[in-house]
């Protein structure tokens, strides 16, 4: 640990600043406090701390995405310009030296995101831990936060009763509401509201979706696409969706067919625009290019050719590869008629629409969105309502695709709040 610096008043004995969340956003503030001297306490309401990263690498860890930096931070859409300057202040590349300076070495996958070497997340969080002993930080954990007393103190419900603590500072870095038996469900929330915080409900990002009814009588999939189907994945797939702004969209990359709709990466990449269309108006429409490598013409060709004594399902299968799932899918949405008419089957092999109803709940969501609003906070992530008192991480209201901008982001506002802290104490 650094030596103790003068802070304010003059003294030389290290300020104490309290960290309310164990996860990335967290700890990369107790970082860069510890390593000025601050004393840091943190505390967190699980038995360990990053146990959402811990899941997060169990597929191996996205730590963040090498695209070029003006395009990063486009990702982060309505709140790219308030995220910007905190990214650029820590960067994919230095959230890459970072981790190297952990003794863990990165490399960028064929799609551009960013990995540790072994794909593992435990490697990396136990020695990011070891260098937060070392520098003094004090972990408490199975303290729950309570918000705070009459005096301002912040309670705290421990597995020896509650206690009250008064640091000099505080930064929350509480998650947002998804996958909440991991340590985030959203409950300081109405603290925040009550002391005239500005914040926004929580919402799903990065979710899965509810289909329409895709017959007349039926709630959704039907019994055998959800029976035979449910768990497989759909690719190569293109999905198009035109936003609320009239803006047409369109990816290629393959989703996942669940027993109530949809969900992977490819609806987690359009899934902000589709949430807000059925807010908006009650559902959301996409089209699946079940063809991407085909162009429109290529495929009426194909269709319109006679297929004989073949059913239609061979058909397809010796001319054009589909079969399986997509076969099902077309079956699910198309009628009769449709399906043996080579112009609309030729269209909805191009364009099959998929009507959807509804996000997955908030708990099943990879993030959330909403949160303490920028607008209420100042370009130091300290709340204009609560002196002293900082937010950083998924708890703020921004929200990105997977990818590892989210964690860069988490990190990147976990580290300008510390900067926050260390410019309060200083004052």
């Amino acid at each position: 640990m650094s030596s103790s610096v003068s802070f304010g008043d003059g003294c030389a004995v290290p300020p104490v600043v309290a960290i309310v969340g164990g996860g990335p956003a967290g700890l990369m503030a107790a970082e860069v406090l510890s390593a000025q001297g601050i004393q840091v306490d943190l505390y967190d309401r699980m038995p360990s701390v990053g146990r959402k990263f811990l899941l997060a690498g169990r597929g191996g860890l996205n730590l963040t995405h090498s695209e070029a930096l003006p395009r990063f931070v486009s990702r982060f859409g309505e709140r790219e310009a308030q995220l910007a300057p905190l990214i650029e202040a820590f960067t994919p590349e230095a959230l890459r030296d970072w981790a190297q300076g952990l003794g863990v070495s990165t490399f960028v996958g064929s799609s551009g995101r960013v990995f540790p070497t072994d794909m593992k997340a435990a490697p990396l969080l136990r020695a990011w831990l070891h260098r937060l002993r070392d520098a003094g930080v004090r972990f408490h954990m199975r303290h729950q936060w309570l918000g705070w007393d009459d005096a301002g103190g912040m309670r705290f419900h421990t597995p020896s009763g509650e206690i009250t603590v008064a640091p000099r500072a505080t930064v929350l870095a509480l998650g947002g509401g998804s996958w909440s038996r991991l340590g985030s469900d959203g409950s300081w929330w109405p603290w925040l509201q009550a002391r005239g915080v500005d914040v926004v409900p929580l919402q799903a990002a990065n979710c899965g979706f509810d289909v329409a009814a895709t017959g007349p009588d039926r709630t959704g999939w039907s019994d055998f696409l959800r029976q035979k189907f449910a768990g497989q994945p759909i690719k190569p797939v293109a999905l198009q969706f035109t936003d609320r702004n009239g803006r047409t969209l369109r990816q290629q990359g393959e989703f996942v067919l669940t027993a109530t709709g949809v969900e992977g990466s490819l609806i987690y990449a359009f899934s902000a625009a589709i949430r807000d269309q059925i807010a908006a108006h009650g559902s959301a429409t996409v089209h699946l290019d079940l063809l991407p490598s085909h162009t429109p013409e290529q495929v009426l060709t194909e269709t319109s050719r006679p297929k004989g004594p073949r059913s239609l399902s061979t058909h397809l299968k010796s001319r054009l590869g589909i079969q399986g799932l997509k076969m099902a899918l077309l079956h699910e949405v198309l009628s009769p008629a449709q399906l043996n008419d080579p112009a609309p089957l030729a269209q909805a092999l191009k364009a099959l629409p998929i009507t959807l109803k509804a996000p997955r709940p908030i708990d099943e969501a990879i993030s959330t969105a909403g949160g303490v609003r920028f607008e209420g906070m100042n370009a130091q992530l300290m709340l204009n309502n609560l002196t002293g008192v900082f937010c950083a991480g998924e708890m703020l209201d921004w929200e990105a695709p997977t990818g590892g901008y989210l964690l860069t982001a988490s990190m990147a506002t976990g580290r300008q709040a510390a900067h926050g802290v260390i410019a309060f104490l200083s004052a």
